[in-house]
C-alpha cells in the first residue's frame, strides 16, 4: 500500500515506515503532521483524487528540522572584474510516516 501526498508544493509517493525529506514545515520535532492525499494504491486498486482523495489519510511524525548541506554559487562576468561567491542551505523537515488510511 502506498500514497502520493502533497506538501511545499511537490508530490512524494511513500509507504508507511518511509523516512522523507520534505520543506520545512512549521511545527515542533515530535509533533504529529497530517498530509494532503492525491492517490492512494491498495488491493483493491488505485483511487485518484479530484484533486485530493476524500476520506484518505496520511500521518507522520516530524522527527527533526534542520538545514541541508550547503552549496557554493560563482558568479562571474568575463572582462569586467566582476565576481561573486555566494552561499546557500535549504531548510527542511525531516519525517516519518506513521500510517496511511485509505
Amino acid at each position: 500500500m502506498y500514497a502520493i501526498i502533497e506538501t511545499g508544493g511537490k508530490q512524494y509517493k511513500v509507504e508507511k515506515d518511509d523516512v522523507i525529506f520534505i520543506e520545512k514545515l512549521a511545527a515542533e520535532e515530535n509533533s504529529s503532521v497530517d498530509f494532503k492525499v492525491v492517490a492512494v494504491s491498495n488491493d483493491s486498486g488505485l483511487k485518484v483524487g479530484k484533486p485530493y482523495v476524500e476520506g484518505a489519510s496520511v500521518k507522520g511524525k516530524i522527527l527533526k528540522n534542520g538545514k541541508a548541506k550547503k552549496i557554493n554559487i560563482w558568479t562571474y562576468k568575463p572582462k569586467k572584474g566582476e565576481s561573486r561567491k555566494m552561499g546557500h542551505r535549504q531548510s527542511y523537515t525531516k519525517v516519518q510516516i506513521e500510517s496511511i488510511d485509505a
